[in-house]
């Protein structure tokens, strides 16, 4: 770890462990099972049972996970997030949703440290801690947050489809022999 910063220890290393782990997983496309069962590298000492939960459960509910970060971030592609920050706030929402003896909080705040220390840019512990706070304020609030966000994800993915269908009605389906899987060269026509 460089010289600037502070010592991590307990669940902060515990979530800096599992956030290295979910960024292998995810640059390698591998599970986090298949990381674990292999070869894997962590800069700040061996994984903890923590870690491995916090590892493993957010891959466990990552597509609920995804759904409601992709609904909250609103303007932003969840791919165009770093994946430090994407991974950063995965845990967090993991944490919030899925374990009960840590307070939303405590999740919101440790997420917003970390995003300090290994996030993107500058402002990574802004985009964390708005996201964050966005689906707190829902959580709040009385509503089912994942299923809010697989609500948004299915509209999305009406949109995308009527869009598609617009597009092929306005100009029909484009007529290149790539498309249809045949012999692209051209030779044999």
């Amino acid at each position: 770890m460089s010289s600037n910063h502070k010592h991590i220890g307990g669940r902060t290393l515990s979530r800096c462990n599992a956030l290295q782990l979910l960024f292998q997983a995810e640059a390698s496309g591998r599970s986090v099972a298949d990381v674990l069962s292999g070869e894997y590298a962590l800069s700040e000492g061996p994984l903890d049972e923590y870690g491995e939960l916090l590892a493993r459960g957010t891959y466990e509910h990552l597509a609920d996970i995804d759904a409601v970060l992709s609904e909250a971030s609103r303007n932003w592609s969840l791919s165009r997030v770093s994946a430090t920050d994407r991974n950063l706030l995965r845990i967090a929402l993991f944490e919030i949703l899925y374990v009960d003896e840590v307070a939303s909080a405590v999740a919101i705040d440790e997420c917003v440290e970390l995003a300090k220390a290994f996030g993107s840019s500058e402002e990574s512990s802004r985009f964390v801690n708005g996201i964050l706070g966005r689906i707190q304020t829902d959580i709040d609030a009385g509503v089912d947050v994942v299923e809010k966000g697989h609500a948004h994800a299915a509209a999305e993915a009406e949109e995308r489809a009527r869009q598609q269908a617009a597009h092929e009605q306005s100009f029909g389906e484009d007529d290149y022999p790539y498309d249809d899987g045949d012999n692209w060269s051209g030779e044999g026509e």
